[in-house]
């Protein structure tokens, strides 16, 4: 069994425009990375995601960067063999991979797609990936308002 997801938005912007908003450290403060993000996501990077609403880092590797079309991260996963929210032991870490793909539908449209993938086939596995999915759905909806409506959705939302 092998644990993945995607999820999808589209986005009323010219591909660029959103492109810009994930790889430009400086947007990604605005709505996402509330505690800052250390640097653009170039290929070969090793950046670090801060959130003002969350303890701690978000380390992460640029596995390759395709300038207005595609991102590819590494970063460490979190085994939690409880359901999110139950009291957890300390987690069992290594590395899934996040492919962010940037496809123009029309000058003004784009559709963004986040893959995450390399979760171990447990039942820990199966929860971290289950809360990652969430996290990257609240992504690519913090990211829409902002990009489309200069909106900080994520102010407040956890």
């Amino acid at each position: 069994m092998e644990l993945k997801f995607e999820v999808r938005v589209k986005i009323a912007r010219p591909r660029a425009e959103v492109f810009d908003a994930v790889y430009n450290p400086d947007k990604l403060s605005r709505y996402f990375a509330t505690g800052g993000a250390s640097g653009p996501l170039d290929q070969g990077a090793r950046v670090v995601w801060k959130f003002a609403d969350f303890p701690g880092e978000a380390p992460a590797f640029v596995k390759s960067a395709t300038p207005g079309e595609r991102i590819v991260l590494e970063w460490a996963a979190r085994d939690y063999e409880q359901p999110l929210g139950e009291r957890l032991p300390p987690p069992v870490e290594y590395a899934t991979t996040v492919e962010m793909n940037f496809e123009s539908l029309a000058p003004q449209s784009t559709l963004v797609r986040i893959a995450e993938s390399g979760w171990r086939p447990t039942q820990g596995g199966l929860n971290s990936s289950y809360g990652n999915c969430q996290g990257w759905m609240n992504w690519a909806c913090c990211l829409k308002a902002w990009v489309e409506y200069g909106i900080n959705l994520r102010e407040g939302f956890f």
